[in-house]
C-alpha cells in the first residue's frame, strides 16, 4: 500500500515540528512539504503530489479559508484537515460549508491528527469529539430551515401564477409590445423555445 502524502501548514515552527514527528512516526504517512504561511501552503499543494493538506486556520498572508477557496477554484484534488485552536461554532460551520473534511483542535492534535489524516484520505470526515455537539446543532438548524422554507403548495394561487416561468414573461412582453405598437408576433418569435 502506498503512503498517504501530507502537506503541513502552520506558522508556529515548534508546533509544526511536533506535528511532523507524530505524522512520520506512522509508517503509512509521509510529510512531503511544510509551509509557514497560507501563500506557501497553496504553493506546496500545487507543487507536490499530496493526498491531504493539514492547514492552520490562522496563518499570515492567507488564512486557511483563503487557501481552501484557492484550492477549490483550481480544482486541486486534496483532502483538507483544519487544525486550529478555535472552538468557535461559526468558524466550524464555515469550514464545513467550504468543504473541509476534518476539523481538529490543536489541544487534541497529537492524539487525533493521525486518525483525521487517515479518515480524510479514505473519503471520510473527522471532527474532534469535543466539537460533536456542533454537528447536532448543524442538523437541527437544517431541519428548522427545511420546515420554514415554503414549497409551491404554500403559495397562494396569485403567487403561483406570478411565479410561473413560462406565462409571466410572455404575457408581460405582449403587454409591452402593445403599448409601443409593436406586433405581438415579434415577441412570440423571440419568446419561442429553440
Amino acid at each position: 500500500m502506498s503512503k498517504i502524502r501530507v502537506v503541513i501548514a502552520d506558522d508556529h515552527p515548534v508546533f509544526t515540528k511536533g506535528l511532523r514527528q507524530v505524522l512520520t512516526a506512522d509508517p503509512s504517512l509521509e510529510v512531503v512539504a511544510e509551509a509557514r504561511d497560507g501563500e506557501a501552503a497553496f504553493q506546496c499543494i500545487q507543487d507536490h503530489k499530496r493526498d491531504v493538506a493539514v492547514l492552520d486556520i490562522d496563518m499570515p498572508k492567507k488564512d486557511g479559508f483563503e487557501v481552501v477557496r484557492a484550492v477549490r477554484k483550481q480544482q486541486l484534488p486534496v483532502a483538507v484537515v483544519f487544525l486550529t485552536m478555535h472552538k468557535n461554532e461559526a468558524l466550524f460551520n464555515a469550514a464545513l460549508d467550504l468543504g473541509v473534511q476534518a476539523y481538529v483542535l490543536k489541544d487534541s492534535a497529537l492524539a487525533e491528527i493521525v486518525d483525521s489524516v487517515r479518515a480524510v484520505a479514505t473519503g471520510h470526515n473527522f471532527v474532534s469529539p469535543v466539537l460533536s455537539t456542533y454537528l447536532f446543532g448543524r442538523r437541527r438548524r437544517a431541519q428548522m430551515l427545511a420546515k420554514e422554507q415554503p414549497s409551491l403548495g404554500d403559495l397562494t394561487p396569485a403567487e403561483r401564477r406570478s411565479s410561473s416561468p413560462t406565462r409571466r414573461p410572455v404575457a408581460r412582453s405582449h403587454e409591452i409590445c402593445t403599448s409601443v405598437s409593436e406586433p405581438s408576433s415579434t415577441i412570440e418569435r423571440i419568446s419561442a423555445p429553440s
